[in-house]
């Protein structure tokens, strides 16, 4: 997902109003270290679904070499199963 900093700080904003608004959590800290731990977060989440990315389409790559450039297959197909494989391995929700 490719999001600008701005971005990720307004939804961070708003995940921390909406958990705040409905009781689910009661601020101990100040509202802008609470919004950059969520800011954060959302961040190294964003950088972690990259590289599984990354980490998929060199496997398709790899595995399609093996295969002989392997006609015919859906790339697309194939990639979202390689990813979803990998999600699954690394424990990380998609």
């Amino acid at each position: 997902m490719h999001l600008k900093d701005d971005q990720i700080a307004r939804i961070a904003e708003r995940i921390l109003a909406d958990l705040t608004a409905s009781g689910l959590i009661t601020a101990k800290k100040e509202r802008g270290v609470l919004v950059a731990a969520v800011r954060d977060t959302i961040g190294s989440n964003i950088k972690a679904e990259a590289m599984l990315e990354r980490d998929a389409e060199a496997l398709l790559e790899q595995t399609l070499r093996s295969m002989g450039g392997g006609a015919g297959i859906d790339r697309h197909k194939m990639l979202k199963m390689i990813k979803d494989k990998l999600a699954k391995e690394r424990k990380f929700v998609l």
